[in-house]
């Protein structure tokens, strides 16, 4: 069963979060700029899923369920469904390292600002092609 109100909710979700990003960039907490950015990307990408009528799996990287539906998407986020699941695969492995750190590492002294804006990219990225499909009705 397609929901379409939870997949609205999920995009709406990621679109505000993504106004957190730049407050968190100004204050330059790049790992929580790479955690929050995950987040939002995994929201985004699990609200294309029930969009398409997939109740998507309870983990926080989706990109290989994304890759089999891929003949489910509409042909502009089908073509774009690689870039989709590489974002998703990349931050999933930052997911617990950027908020918890390890014992012999500390998220703030470990990310830069170029992890920042690697990820806060492909969270905007993904967010911008998602968006409209779920939120506007298209495809």
């Amino acid at each position: 069963m397609r929901n379409v109100g939870l997949a609205a909710d999920y995009v709406r979700r990621a679109k505000i979060r993504l106004g957190a990003l730049d407050v968190l960039f100004r204050e330059e907490s790049w790992p929580d700029v790479v955690r929050e950015s995950q987040e939002i990307v995994e929201l985004a990408l699990k609200g294309l899923l029930r969009w398409c009528g997939i109740d998507p799996p309870r983990i926080h990287d989706v990109s290989d369920v994304l890759l089999t539906a891929k003949d489910r998407l509409p042909a502009d986020l089908a073509r774009e469904a690689e870039a989709l699941a590489a974002a998703s695969r990349h931050l999933r492995r930052d997911r617990e390292l950027a908020f918890y750190g390890a014992e012999d590492l500390t998220p703030s002294g470990f990310y830069s600002r170029a992890d920042a804006v690697s990820a806060r990219d492909d969270a905007r990225r993904t967010v911008d092609v998602v968006y409209p499909h779920v939120m506007e009705g298209e495809g």
